[in-house]
């Protein structure tokens, strides 16, 4: 098993390994003195892990519950979010109480913002069953739900205890699935670290144990420096400014990954006409994320994603910072005015 620590608000261990799912009971009580674990699933994950993760947690004198919602972005909602905390509220779950966010991105956002805000804050531990969340979402302390105006507009920054990533979970992943983590892994490389990048051109799943360590602890450094967002933390949103305006103009037809994938290569080819970058980079990337099967362009106009990019979560005033990675593993800011958006995705859209 590997281990990442993270050193934020709170400390906590990110836990790398096979079959940890079976252990996941007795790594839960080693930072929870709990007396009830709430499991909070879909209803694609749950057949598939939730009784493994009950039988371990109530191995080691946990009383168990279980909370499953409809699986898919559209329930990271107000919705399921107020029927998460009525169904806390009905069993009496208490302060010293916790919950098990058992699944993907959405299921980690979601109960990860359910858990900052029920009385006021209780404990958490992710564990992560896909690529994305493994190697993005279940760490640093980003929790959120979705308004039909934008993604993540309503959320905390709240820590888990403890992150536990069973990568045999991995092995049952749709390959599109899979391919959605995989672009968050390409944004690690672009960004932060050329090594990785060029790992990536052989398959993720021959080495999933050393990208997603390598990752998390890319992250964990970047969160240990900027843990609430208010400088180098921006640069984990490579591709994601352009791909959230992509996701909510398909109404999540387009994946996450998927939209970030194109991001990255629309934001990149209008820096690359700009002097931003590296000539010749915008290639490397379309390559990079063709190799692991994601798209590089998208049919929805310009004008309709900067109507959505108007109420992005990075938009300060009258300018919104856009992260640029100028070649391979270095990146930063360019902060620009609304007036030059529309510009901007002009150029982006086309070669």
């Amino acid at each position: 098993m590997k281990t990442v620590i993270v050193n934020a608000s709170k400390t906590y261990e990110i836990n790398i390994g096979k079959n940890l799912l079976e252990q996941c009971g007795s790594l839960i009580r080693a930072v929870s003195q709990a007396k009830t674990a709430v499991i909070v699933t879909d209803d694609v994950v749950a057949p598939l892990y939730a009784d493994r993760v009950q039988k371990s947690l109530l191995s080691e004198d946990f009383s168990v519950l279980q909370f499953v919602f409809a699986n898919g972005e559209a329930s990271k909602c107000a919705k399921t979010y107020l029927s998460l905390l009525a169904f806390l509220a009905q069993n009496r779950i208490t302060r010293s109480d916790l919950l098990v966010a058992l699944g993907g991105g959405v299921v980690g956002d979601l109960t990860g913002f359910a858990a900052a805000t029920y009385l006021r804050g209780i404990d958490f531990v992710q564990l992560p069953t896909t690529v994305l969340a493994a190697v993005d979402s279940s760490v640093g302390g980003k929790t959120a739900i979705d308004l039909p105006e934008g993604k993540n507009l309503v959320g905390a920054f709240y820590q888990p205890k403890r992150v536990i990533c069973d990568v045999t979970t991995l092995d049952t992943l749709p390959a599109q699935i899979y391919a959605d983590g995989c672009a968050e892994i390409i944004k690690y490389g672009c960004i932060a670290d050329a090594q990785l990048f060029e790992w990536l051109w052989q398959p993720v799943s021959d080495q999933v144990e050393r990208i997603i360590e390598r990752c998390v602890s890319i992250k964990r450094d970047i969160v240990s420096e900027d843990e609430f967002d208010r400088g180098r933390r921006g640069v984990l949103n490579f591709g994601h400014t352009i791909g959230h305006a992509i996701e909510a103009q398909s109404h999540f037809s387009i994946s996450h990954g998927q939209a970030v994938a194109i991001g990255m290569v629309m934001m990149t080819r209008a820096a690359e006409k700009r002097g931003w970058c590296q000539k010749g980079y915008t290639n490397t990337i379309i390559q990079m994320c063709q190799t692991h099967h994601l798209p590089v362009e998208t049919e929805i106009e310009a004008k309709h994603l900067w109507e959505t990019m108007t109420t992005d979560k990075k938009r300060s005033a009258d300018t919104i910072s856009l992260v640029i990675s100028q070649q391979i593993g270095q990146s930063d800011f360019k902060k620009i005015s609304m007036a030059q958006l529309p510009d901007i995705l002009q150029e982006a859209m086309h070669e």
